[in-house]
């Protein structure tokens, strides 16, 4: 599930040269064009479908006269800062207690044990069917636990709940009775955002993630095209899990790859996207990229794992087409690192013509970059009619930290496509839901690394060409290069800044950490 930038330099004019190794660095240069305009296209397409299908809100087939067994899972591991927090308000839920199992999923190997073990204990006295389950042996991590958790679940369905995720109460009686037709097998709310307004960084993941969940999830449930459980805040008719295969553990995103099964053998789900469950942002860059990279190479993982599947299936033509685009939507990032490898100052010399700027040019920019700012600008309008012109002033914004994730992420996807290993790595919460909690001294940090310095690099040579553009005079392509080095700057300074306490970017000051 994640956001896509393609960007490009559309006022850099490419020499024609005749050398040969000009011919062929014009060759990859225009084909990685292309490549991000077919991406571009894909997120017209969306739009499209979104516009055409906004007004056909599912609705239940009936309504149940007796409510069915609900197992709630809540997966953990380390999440000192927010279980509590996930507890209690799982505890809210209205919906009979005598009907509700609780299944506390928690492979936690700090103190999150001792605090999940006191609420499930407190959670009992109360009258609740509280189940905690702990694991020694993390074999499968989060698919794993779940697995696990469906062997002992009493409950005809399941709803999934990661541990930064705070359920409103009635979350689970404007869910349940789509489940009243049976060929439903699962069911999706959307994302909402506790810190939204936290940071720079917080707020654009919002405006990310509202595209995403409301735009892409919403025109693929409506058009009878396939998506995907978004791995949390949703709910799972467990036959439709059990019919699917199961929970498994070959790729990093388990939720996509069962999504993507269930749908290949006849489930329907649905999308309720005025049902929000609100959810904790990331709010350090370290962490933020941590989940991107996990996001982006599960992604590709369940690509190759299924698209020869999908495409040896008797789908309709236009369901396969648009599951192969979906599913291979984060080579884009791949795209977009080599695009930055490929642009250097001597391509904006003079040469091209007014020809070639507007059979080439025009429509590669219209095609790749204005449907990224129309994407996300719709998404804003549907979402905040009164305000979404606020919104989309963080645009700009926008577009730099997905240019700056490129690296991040093109090294997922080549991790990917080589079957480079790697463990579940979780993304640190902190329980941060106003501007007055702070997270800098918290017990958790994500996993360092040296891409950083791989990303000032770029910084630096994306300074220098901005200055080579200022110097000769090609200020229409300012704009575009402004995006690229601030872009990198930006991720590259905030990784940095995530690892010493007294630098903060766009958050609030180094303090004691305050739990939920």
């Amino acid at each position: 599930m994640s956001p896509l930038l393609p960007q490009l330099v559309a006022a850099v004019e490419t020499p024609m040269q005749g050398s040969l190794g000009h011919i062929i660095w014009t060759v990859c240069y225009l084909s990685v064009l292309i490549g991000l305009s077919a991406y571009g296209v894909h997120r017209y397409f969306i739009i499209y479908l979104y516009l055409k299908n906004r007004k056909r809100a599912p609705v239940p087939a009936r309504y149940f006269e007796q409510l069915p067994t609900v197992t709630m899972q809540l997966p953990i591991f380390n999440e000192m800062y927010v279980a509590e927090r996930l507890l209690r308000s799982v505890s809210e839920l209205d919906y009979p207690r005598e009907l509700l199992q609780i299944q506390v999923l928690d492979d936690s190997i700090d103190e999150t044990r001792e605090i999940t073990a006191s609420c499930a204990d407190e959670l009992r006295q109360r009258g609740f069917n509280v189940q905690r389950i702990h694991r020694v042996d993390r074999t499968g991590f989060k698919a794993g636990a779940l697995a696990v958790g469906l062997e002992a679940a009493e409950g005809e369905f399941v709803c999934i709940l990661d541990a930064d995720f705070v359920p409103p109460p009635d979350l689970l009686k404007r869910t349940i009775h789509f489940f009243s037709d049976p060929n439903v097998g699962m069911i999706q709310t959307r994302w909402g955002h506790l810190n939204r307004g936290y940071s720079l960084l917080t707020r654009m993941q919002a405006i990310f993630l509202d595209g995403h969940l409301l735009l892409e999830q919403t025109a693929r449930s409506r058009s009878g095209r396939f998506f995907n459980f978004n791995g949390t805040a949703g709910l799972w008719r467990r036959s439709c899990i059990e019919e699917a295969g199961g929970w498994q553990h070959d790729t990093l995103c388990e939720d996509l790859d069962l999504s993507y099964r269930a749908q290949l053998v006849g489930w329907k789900f649905i999308f309720l996207s005025d049902v929000v469950t609100p959810a904790e942002l990331p709010v350090d860059m370290n962490g933020f990229k941590s989940q991107q990279h996990r996001w982006t190479k599960g992604s590709i993982q369940t690509c190759k794992k299924l698209l020869p599947t999908i495409w040896r299936s008797r789908l309709p033509f236009p369901i396969k087409l648009e599951a192969t685009g979906h599913l291979m939507s984060n080579f884009a990032y791949l795209l977009l690192a080599f695009l930055c490898v490929l642009l250097h100052p001597s391509s904006g010399a003079p040469g091209g013509g007014w020809l070639r700027t507007l059979l080439i040019d025009v429509p590669i920019f219209l095609a790749a970059s204005v449907s990224v700012a129309i994407f996300y600008i719709c998404a804003q309008r549907e979402l905040h009619p009164r305000t979404w012109m606020k919104e989309i002033l963080f645009l700009p914004c926008l577009l730099a930290l997905g240019i700056g994730l490129s690296l991040n992420n093109a090294r997922a996807v080549l991790e990917a496509l080589f079957n480079h290993k790697s463990d579940f790595t979780r993304t640190p919460k902190y329980g941060i839901e106003r501007k007055s909690q702070h997270w800098r001294t918290c017990k958790y940090r994500p996993l360092k690394s040296a891409l950083p310095l791989a990303e000032l690099a770029f910084a630096i040579y994306f300074t220098y060409f901005l200055w080579f553009a200022i110097a000769h005079g090609q200020f229409l392509s300012v704009p575009f290069l402004l995006m690229f080095q601030g872009g990198f700057l930006y991720v590259c300074i905030s990784s940095f800044a995530n690892r010493w306490p007294k630098i903060s970017l766009g958050g609030s000051r180094a303090a004691t950490a305050i739990p939920a």
